[in-house]
């Protein structure tokens, strides 16, 4: 796969993740983890066909510790961890310090080999944070930090290292092939339900649009983007995917606008222009 095509496919998991925020809202009252157990479970079956019919079939599950400790401690850990930071601290203030991990990408990028971090990058990931971080503040309960809540901002702070070292140390096993992501997603399934059973009570969607919408986010955005960001981060520009992926909080918020769940805001133009302007930016800067 030519560079560009697998950095076009890695931006195919950050639209998708753009709607995570409008399909969550749809699926109801359902419990973090146990969402993420249901959700999860869609998106291991569907890849399972692809993992079938790989050359190796099933052959490949014979991958070594680290591949598998990197794959099923990344989805899992993340998700675990920036639940524990919701539960902790607000969630516009720990959806921002978790949302570092554009911007650590970008950085971290530097320690690949064949990789070289320009100016470009770095400002354009910067500009795409101050996007988010307008965006957030922009909403009517605001950012405000506070020391009470610092067990949570230092669990959100977690998160963004540990999905932009999952990303980054991807590239390193990129012979894993990327039907694996399908078994990491069933055994995510797995330790959820685990943690759900220890943690919540157990909460059932209520109508079958909520349904739709759990399997809706298990086919897209918790489903076929661990796919496409696979391939993404192993075979494409990591360093523009970084900075690409603060579109997401942006797009999210036009599809709560479009939909009316939410409202328009001057706040959203502003991180609109600072985000597109980083990825032209960090685009250049390929040139």
């Amino acid at each position: 796969m030519k560079r560009s095509t697998a950095t076009l496919t890695g931006f195919g998991a950050i639209l998708l993740w753009s709607s995570l925020a409008l399909m969550t809202a749809a699926s109801g009252t359902v419990p973090p983890f146990q969402l993420t157990a249901m959700t999860f479970l869609v998106g291991g079956l569907i890849g399972l066909p692809f993992l079938y019919r790989h050359p190796d079939g099933f052959k490949l599950l014979s991958q070594p510790l680290p591949v598998w400790l990197l794959g099923v401690g990344g989805l899992f850990l993340y998700h675990a961890v920036y639940f524990a930071a919701l539960r902790l601290a607000p969630p516009a203030e720990a959806g921002l310090i978790s949302y570092l991990w554009p911007l650590l990408i970008v950085l971290m990028s530097a320690l690949l080999p064949g990789e070289k971090l320009r100016a470009g990058h770095v400002v354009g990931a910067i500009s795409g944070f101050l996007g988010v971080a307008l965006l957030l503040s922009g909403k009517d309960d605001g950012l405000g930090f506070s020391g009470q809540h610092l067990n949570g901002y230092l669990l959100a702070f977690l998160c963004a290292f540990i999905w932009s070292g999952y990303s980054i140390l991807s590239r390193r096993y990129k012979d894993a092939p990327t039907e694996m992501v399908a078994a990491y997603c069933l055994l995510t399934s797995f330790l959820s339900l685990v943690a759900h059973l220890c943690f919540e009570q157990t909460v059932w969607p209520d109508t079958h649009s909520q349904w739709l919408a759990i399997i809706a986010l298990g086919i897209g955005p918790v489903g076929a983007a661990f796919y496409l960001w696979d391939r993404g981060v192993k075979h494409g520009d990591i360093r523009l995917l970084g900075v690409l992926s603060y579109a997401a909080p942006v797009l999210s918020t036009l599809l709560l606008v479009i939909v009316g769940f939410t409202e328009a805001s001057l706040s959203l133009g502003i991180a609109t222009l600072l985000i597109v302007g980083g990825a032209l930016l960090a685009s250049r800067s390929n040139c």
